[in-house]
């Protein structure tokens, strides 16, 4: 008899601590990818690599879905394409389910969807126009120079 009580008391509370807004937040940075994707169910999926003052972070990128259930975010996926196309910054925000509200993955491959998507930078990937105040060349690189100084000593006393 307990057994038969507790089964039905077990779904009720897994079922009952779904949460549509488990967190919310928002993220900044470049997208890496932006594709729609899916083998039952297509979805719009796409991954962050975050920024921090101005530069790239070395950590995981942050992954993003746009939900299947809504149906008003076509212009923020036109953005986000575009964003993707032009290099523009962008920050997210979103807001993380939690529990079997996703759990056939129906609505996007990750747990964390879009709210909004606001362009933070359009000439993020060119700051060298920005700061010199020139219109011509373009930042593909960092270089960090390390200047070890027994060897400028060294190469200096072999002169």
């Amino acid at each position: 008899m307990k057994r038969i009580l507790i089964v039905p008391l077990l779904a009720v509370m897994l079922f009952s601590s779904c949460k549509e807004r488990y967190s919310e937040g928002e993220k900044v940075g470049n997208l890496i990818e932006f594709t729609r994707k899916g083998v039952i169910w297509d979805s719009w999926e796409g991954r962050l690599n975050m920024t921090q003052t101005g530069m790239n972070t070395s950590g995981e990128p942050f992954s993003f879905s746009f939900d299947n259930d809504r149906s008003d975010q076509d212009s923020l996926i036109n953005l986000l394409y575009q964003a993707q196309a032009e290099g523009w910054k962008v920050k997210i925000r979103y807001h993380e389910v939690w529990g079997f509200l996703n759990i056939f993955s129906n609505r996007g491959e990750t747990d964390y969807f879009v709210d909004d998507v606001y362009v933070i930078d359009k000439d993020f990937a060119n700051a060298a126009k920005r700061f010199m105040g020139e219109r011509s060349g373009q930042v593909i690189d960092t270089i960090y120079v390390v200047i070890d100084k027994n060897e400028v000593r060294q190469q200096l006393q072999n002169k």
